[in-house]
């Protein structure tokens, strides 16, 4: 999470919201549609690979096709680099750390 986090912060994302990301489905810091597609993602890593019609209907109903390929990208991606790291015991680089938040 240690890259993601830090390119989350980057883009504007608070440390409190980085923090909850755990509980993302319960949390009010998510809208809508970033738990859908944290749904979409749970689902789409999960082992076996269990993406329901009834929650791709809520994804579908909530974002464009770009936007679902560009989901089903980044997912993938971040599926990929994550079982990477692992099976190559690639630690966090200290990319990201906690900062008071700013004004923007």
């Amino acid at each position: 999470m240690d890259i993601n986090a830090a390119g989350g912060s980057e883009a504007g994302a608070s440390s409190e919201k980085i923090a909850a990301l755990a509980q993302y489905a319960t949390s009010p810091l998510f809208s809508t549609r970033e738990r859908i597609a944290l749904e979409l993602a749970d689902a789409a890593t999960a082992l076996p690979h269990d993406v329901s019609d009834e929650l791709f209907g809520r994804v579908r109903a909530q974002f464009s096709e770009a936007e679902l390929v560009e989901l089903g990208y980044i997912i993938a991606m971040e599926n990929f680099r994550s079982r990477f790291n692992r099976t190559f015991r690639i630690e966090a680089q200290g990319f990201y750390c906690v900062l008071p938040e700013r004004s923007r």
